[in-house]
């Protein structure tokens, strides 16, 4: 039970709205109790006697025993449901954080689709037992002791009675309980499960109906499906045997004490008026009881949802990210990798690499695919850390680098660019939080892309779809740049920023690249000679070690690898 321990723990942010609810809860059940007191005295004083007055005024005070109690009831709930909101809000807070702040390696082996299962359902779910269990289980557990008292307090042998199946009901929740955690578990990884297939199917949608796949993609859907349809049965063919099962048992507490105390009247050792009210108050005394057990069912599902969210606040967090110290001096933008080793899950990426990059100046990196070109650039923002060597940034090392220090003086823009589901506005200002619309526009400017924002229907304010799927790949493109340009920092990387596209879009990318190399260290992955040709000096790499350098001509007079590269360009 430590998950739900630790979900439990939120509360103590908020002790004061916690302690109301006691306060409300506990006035509400002894408000409870005036009824069958007042039944009883009513049956064996007030109707014998014919007293009318006394009679009204017990009907008032029997009425107003349940305003206070549906009054303080409703008072509760609003209590309750800002308290648990709160703990809610904190928990999918604390979660998303610790997202945020995941190293990217994290990610390499997660499904988007399973980390928003986590964050979404899974997160409801533990809301369950917030809410409904919190608030349901503070009523039953003062229900049960406050009648419990009163019951023993009227006649110890009826209440010893009455409490005879607990033990029963306690074992019955134990054999529940026991092996419920992978009951609990399966519904959670199959609904996990197909929700990653679901968000997988959805972006791909495209590729699913050019291949003519949907009739396969729906039949693994439905696997998924079905795989859910079964751990859930299972689940509830337990639950349909544990409710009833422990319902029985306490219904025979019921006759039990009908027995009992019906004996009891008929020796003349309890009045008909005192056995009516113990069997109100038994009703009271045992229907908490049976919530106690739905409870128990919210807290085992809610600890199956709570593992699989405290699974993800327990990642460890990216390292260095607020740890370290800061550049000494303003960046110049000189980058230097010296003897540089890296493995990816056991299989070495980047081996002795050496290369220099001269504040201002241009690298291009060159080699075939899974040479580890792009892997550079991400040891560059330190997404990954490497094994061996250094890496220098104006003569810093970079891992003495506080990470948001780093990645503040590092541009990036790729062949596939990320673009939010917002506006031009919003997938620009991501660099610049404070930039004016004039800023954005100068920006556009540069970034060639200002003629095509002017024409969408919105101009900056036009929603770019998710990924940007209404715009052209080249759009995209320029837009990146832009972004890029925004940021204005003194080096930059660029990973095929101008592949897949026309020779006329490859214009328009090339000018604004020329625009936002201006006065920058670069690095630049490419695979067209247009924009490898004019790099100061060029790197060619073969499985992860640089077996060729220098420049455009002295490479092709060479004749070596480059040469041989430089005809596929």
């Amino acid at each position: 039970m430590s998950s739900v321990l630790r979900v439990i723990s939120y509360l103590k942010r908020y002790r004061l709205m916690f302690g109301a609810q006691l306060f409300c809860a506990v006035l509400s059940v002894a408000c409870a109790a005036i009824f069958p007191k007042v039944l009883g005295y009513t049956i064996d004083h007030v109707l014998p006697e014919k007293n009318f007055t006394l009679f009204i005024q017990l009907v008032f005070v029997t009425l107003l025993g349940f305003f206070l109690k549906d009054g303080l009831n409703s008072l509760r709930i609003v209590i309750n449901n800002h308290f648990e909101q709160r703990v809610i809000f904190d928990i999918r807070s604390d979660l998303y954080k610790r997202i945020q702040n995941l190293p990217v390696k994290w990610f390499d082996s997660r499904r988007t689709g399973d980390v928003m299962t986590r964050v979404t359902e899974d997160v409801t779910a533990m809301e369950r037992i917030l809410i409904d269990g919190v608030e349901q289980g503070i009523m039953a557990f003062f229900q049960v002791i406050i009648f419990g008292v009163i019951i023993y307090l009227a006649d110890w042998k009826v209440g010893l009675w009455a409490t005879l199946p607990i033990p029963l009901l306690m074992l019955g929740a134990w054999i529940y309980t026991r092996n419920a955690r992978d009951r609990y578990k399966g519904p959670r990884e199959a609904s996990s499960n197909m929700n990653a297939l679901l968000h997988d199917n959805i972006a791909g949608i495209r590729q699913i109906k050019s291949f003519t796949a949907q009739e396969a993609e729906h039949a693994r859907f439905n696997t998924h499906s079905n795989a859910l349809r079964k751990a859930t049965l299972r689940l509830m063919a337990w639950w349909a045997g544990y409710s009833p099962g422990m319902s029985f048992i306490a219904m025979l507490g019921f006759v039990v004490v009908l027995w009992q105390g019906g004996a009891t009247v008929i020796e003349g050792g309890m009045s008909i008026g005192d056995f009516t009210s113990t069997l109100f108050m038994l009703n009271l005394f045992y229907d908490p009881i049976g919530k106690l057990h739905q409870i128990n069912q919210m807290a085992l599902s809610s600890r199956a949802a709570a593992d699989r969210v405290f699974e993800i606040l327990d990642s460890d967090e990216e390292q260095g990210v607020s740890q370290g110290g800061g550049f000494p001096a303003p960046v110049k933008g000189e980058v230097r990798y010296e003897g540089v080793n890296f493995s990816y899950e056991e299989k070495a990426t980047i081996r002795n690499l050496n290369l220099h990059v001269p504040a201002g100046q241009t690298i291009a990196l060159v080699g075939a695919t899974g040479a580890g070109k792009s892997t550079i650039a991400n040891l560059l923002n330190r997404f990954y850390e490497i094994d061996a060597g250094k890496i220098w940034i104006d003569g810093t090392d970079i891992g003495d680098l506080n990470k948001t220090e780093l990645r503040k003086v590092i541009g990036y823009v790729s062949q596939d660019n990320f673009l939010f589901n917002g506006s031009v506005r919003e997938n620009l200002s991501i660099a610049d939080r404070d930039a004016s619309d004039e800023t954005i526009w100068q920006a556009l400017e540069a970034a060639q892309a200002a003629p095509f924002v002017r024409e969408l229907s919105e101009g900056i304010e036009t929603v770019v779809g998710e990924r940007g799927v209404k715009l052209s790949g080249g759009e995209k493109q320029r837009l990146a740049i832009a972004r890029a340009i925004l940021k204005n920092p003194p080096i930059l990387v660029l990973d095929e920023a101008t592949a897949s596209v026309d020779n006329t879009t490859e214009e328009l990318i090339q000018t604004a690249l020329n625009e936002l190399l201006k006065g920058r260290t670069a690095i630049v992955i490419a695979h067209r000679l247009s924009t490898i040709e004019k790099a100061d000096h060029i790197y060619v790499l073969e499985k992860g070690q640089v077996v060729e350098s220098g420049t455009h001509a002295d490479l092709l007079q060479a004749n070596g690898a480059y040469a041989t590269l430089a005809k596929t360009f």
